[in-house]
């Protein structure tokens, strides 16, 4: 079906074409669910409401821009929403001082990791810092922008992202170092 037929026929609540629409960018949209949740589990949750949320908000959509950037707007945006909501619930203060920004950034060309495992050491990240570092490294926002997203200071943006690289550097290496070992070790029997 025509995209515009089919947009004009979820604002109409037709039921088949809400399943199509599901069905055609499901594994587009879901990639971007696993980037801001915790597991894979979390992600199948955050994309189902999500789609809600899409078929509910869909008259918005007025043909400006891609259809489907709107939607990743969405889905980015109902998992702030998300964290925001949790946020307000933590007792935790997190440090608003700024670090030393040192240069974390992991060297690419050393490790032979997959995609899957490098998402899963992001997604092991306590949440704010998973929500910063995928906001600016993944999804190129300025920690200006996350801070208006996040509700945090500019200080508190460039805080957790320094902290998360720092802590993903670590996991990586580590990592690495295990697939060595296993590697070397399996090669001596």
């Amino acid at each position: 079906m025509e995209q515009s037929k089919l947009i004009k026929d979820c604002i109409n609540n037709n039921r088949q074409a809400q399943e199509e629409l599901y069905f055609k960018y499901k594994d587009v949209l879901f990639p971007l669910c696993l980037k801001y949740c915790k597991n894979f589990t979390e992600a199948e949750d955050h994309l189902h409401d999500s789609f809600l949320l899409i078929f509910k908000k869909i008259n918005s959509y007025k043909g400006k821009g891609s259809f489907e950037g709107w939607m990743k707007r969405i889905v980015i945006n109902k998992a702030i929403d998300k964290f925001k909501k949790e946020k307000k619930t933590r007792t935790t203060i997190i440090n608003d001082n700024l670090i030393s920004m040192t240069d974390t950034i992991i060297d690419e060309s050393k490790l032979n990791l997959s995609l899957d495992i490098i998402l899963s050491v992001i997604q092991e990240l306590p949440k704010q810092y998973r929500f910063v570092f995928n906001l600016y490294e993944l999804d190129n926002h300025t920690h200006k922008e996350i801070a208006e997203l996040l509700d945090i200071s500019i200080g508190t943006s460039k805080s957790n992202l320094h902290r998360a690289k720092v802590i993903l550097k670590k996991r990586i290496e580590n990592i690495d170092t295990l697939n060595l070992h296993n590697t070397n070790s399996n090669h001596g029997s």
